[in-house]
Formats: C-alpha cells, structure tokens, sequence
C-alpha cells in the first residue's frame, strides 16, 4: 500500500494532505524519514509514525455531516487556538478529520470521516462533485456579471471553472444567490464575488452533491446514512 493511502486510511489525514505531511519529513517508516510518494509499506508489519508517533489503520469507518458554526476553522488544531469543527463533535473515539473546508466565517454542510479514499473522491478536482451555497452579498448583480460566473472569473492567477448562479432575492443595497461549484480553492467563492466588486456578507453551504442537512441546527451533527454513504462513493 502506498504510504500516503495508508496514512489516510489510518484516518490522519486526507490523501492530499499526508502527501504534504511526507514533504515535510514528518513521516517515518520503521524510524527512517521518508519523502518519497512511491514509497509502499506492508500494514502488517512496517511501523509507520507521524512526528514520531505511531499511527495505525482505522477498522471501523465513521462517516458524519455537521452544520458547521461561523467562527470554527476546519482543521484539527489550530496555530492561533481557535476553536476547530472537532470541538463540535462528541462521543466519537474514532479520529475523523473535515473533508475540504469552509473558512473560519462560512457555515454550514461540512462532511468528516476517517475514510481516506472518500475524502480523496469527494475532494479530487476530476470527480467534480457539486457544492451549493447561498450567499448575501453587497449590490445587486448585472447580467454581465452573471455571465462572468458562468464563464469563469479571474481570481488572482487562477480563472474558475464555470460557476452555476441564481438571484434569490434583489435588495436596494444588497443580493442573495444560490452558487453551484465543483472547484474547492480556498475563499473561492468570496474571492469571485470580490473580483466583481460585490463582497459577500454571510456564505452558507447548504448541500454537496445531492447531500443536504434538512433540518439540522447549526453546530450540531448526525451520522450520514447507509444510502448517502453509498451515494457519496459513486460520486
């Protein structure tokens, strides 16, 4: 098994992100430093550590959606101490990890897991699965501007993949509209309305994929059922 899937698989990380951890020289396979992405090990007998502590595959697959809070970073512990989506989640000894990010002022739908392979289809650009958002945003938008969504926008060295864009609601001074995109870069979408001169206000993801949360209360979470996890692997 490669290391960095088996570093997911421990339920670490995402494969993305072990493969960072691996750059970095934080990985050892039985007490050496490995940094090379083609390195195999045996689960049943290397010895794999992370900082130097051991780690080891996760059995049991624990998948859970949260209605992540404003004010929350997506990571699993934070430089400046800031509170961290784990911190929401009670009575899970499995350790799972946030799959992609909302930034620390976006709420909403916000999938974890301890399933690498997941984590690694949902968040793969070339599986383009869908996120929607519901943004308040400053001034009403111009058709040109819709059309600069859909055609994709400059962000800063980077042009976005066409957007899908919905006005929801016009007021004199401000907008809410419905955002579908598959790209996950990070303040993407606050990035694109930045780059139209209408900043967003409030950004809530309400759904990846054909996933929802329904009625689910913001800082609170379930265990995702049989039929979106079977779902979610087919995206």
């Amino acid at each position: 098994m490669r290391l960095q899937k088996y570093i997911a698989y421990s339920g670490i990380a995402s494969r993305r992100k072990a493969e960072e951890l691996i750059k970095l020289g934080r990985v050892k396979v039985n007490g050496e430093i490995i940094k090379d992405m083609g390195v195999a090990v045996n689960p049943d007998t290397d010895i794999v550590s992370l900082d130097n502590r051991l780690i080891q595959l996760e059995n049991k697959k624990v998948y859970i959606i949260l209605n992540k809070p404003e004010g929350y970073v997506t990571t699993l512990l934070d430089e400046f101490d800031r509170p961290t989506v784990v911190d929401l989640i009670k009575n899970i000894s499995e350790r799972i990890y946030p799959v992609g990010r909302l930034d620390y002022d976006t709420s909403g739908l916000l999938i974890m897991t301890n399933d690498g392979e997941l984590t690694y289809r949902l968040t793969h650009p070339k599986h383009e699965v869908k996120k929607t958002y519901i943004a308040k945003i400053k001034g009403v938008l111009n058709n040109k501007e819709l059309n600069m969504f859909k055609r994709g926008i400059d962000i800063g060295g980077y042009t976005t993949a066409p957007a899908q864009i919905q006005i929801l609601k016009d007021n004199r001074g401000s907008s809410n509209v419905q955002v579908i995109i598959h790209e996950g870069k990070n303040r993407q979408i606050r990035k694109m309305f930045d780059a139209i001169h209408h900043p967003v206000i409030r950004l809530k993801r309400i759904a990846v994929g054909e996933i929802s949360m329904d009625n689910l209360l913001k800082g609170k979470w379930r265990f995702l059922t049989d039929s979106e996890i079977k779902y979610l692997k087919s995206c």
